[in-house]
């Protein structure tokens, strides 16, 4: 397991230096004048972290098997405790990895060409007659058009059910939920990734999460599943233009008394949206409706 692959109980960003905080980074740059700062400042381009996206997208390091480096749009390693967002387009496959089975991706989706349409997770349990996130379950908007399909699962252990954490949550259990601090909440960080894109608090939905898994017991309560381990991944289909809003943060049902979470990596390359000869696209007869909903709506808009 190499350093950028750890999971932490502690202040999860890596925004400094291991061992340095932020007074000891500071000693580090040179900027008593414009000119050092502005070589300071040019210096640091070179510099890798433990946590960052990769420019161009095809140098990743992390390219996933079987993926033609220079089809890659979006690559990228999410902190501890971190968010990303991105708009892809129709048809990009796009793929989670858990390197060290402590990774939460919690997942919001919005059209992105009208983000009033947005993940609705309701619909997304109940239109499929299925409550339990896996191999070629759709996730659906409210207007009954598929916004996404998954369609590779290596993990088993996901959750439809709890939605991310709160920042009221978060300071009852470990006394912090900045952003910015060592417990970031799942919350707190959408609201971040959304404002990027002129989304405010009254636009984010309840979500979905991969890796840490949730059932419900015979008696109606949730059950913490936890992780399926280190090296599992998921994949997901872009049966629309989406915004992907994604905060890697401890599960609210994690019954561990720290703050653990893990790397999470992120990829996406281009593709092609499920198609009318293809199994899934008349799986069932509501899944075949929300895909005949999904093409009218794209096709009318020339994607």
């Amino acid at each position: 397991m190499t350093t950028a692959e750890s999971s932490t109980a502690g202040a999860p960003h890596g925004r400094y230096p291991a061992g340095q905080g932020s007074a000891r980074a500071r000693d580090l740059h040179l900027t008593d004048s414009v000119r050092s700062a502005r070589q300071d400042a040019r210096a640091q381009g070179g510099q890798s972290g433990q946590w960052m996206p990769y420019l161009p997208a095809s140098g990743s390091p992390y390219c996933p098997p079987e993926v033609d480096p220079s089809a890659l749009v979006w690559a990228e390693t999410v902190a501890p405790g971190g968010y990303t967002h991105k708009v892809l387009a129709r048809g990009t496959r796009l793929r989670f990895d858990d390197p060290t089975g402590d990774a939460c991706a919690h997942l919001l989706l919005f059209n992105a060409l009208e983000p009033i349409e947005r993940l609705n997770v309701a619909d997304t349990q109940k239109i499929p007659w299925q409550a339990y996130l896996g191999q070629n379950h759709p996730l659906l908007s409210g207007d009954g058009r598929v916004l996404a399909v998954v369609s590779g699962d290596s993990s088993g252990r996901h959750d439809a059910f709890c939605g991310t954490t709160t920042d009221a949550w978060n300071e009852r259990k470990y006394g912090d939920a900045r952003p910015e601090g060592p417990s970031p909440s799942g919350r707190g960080l959408f609201l971040k990734a959304a404002a990027k894109h002129g989304l405010s608090r009254r636009d984010l939905p309840p979500g979905v999460s991969f890796f840490q898994g949730v059932r419900v017991e015979s008696d109606g309560t949730l059950g913490w599943q936890g992780s399926a381990g280190p090296g599992t991944h998921v994949e997901l289909i872009a049966e629309m233009p989406l915004l992907v809003l994604v905060a890697n943060v401890a599960h609210p049902l994690d019954p561990r008394p720290g703050y653990v979470v893990g790397p999470l990596r992120v990829h996406a390359w281009r593709g092609a949206p499920t198609g009318p000869g293809e199994p899934r696209f008349t799986a069932t007869p509501e899944l075949h409706r929300a895909y005949l909903n999904t093409v009218d709506y794209c096709e009318a808009r020339g994607l």
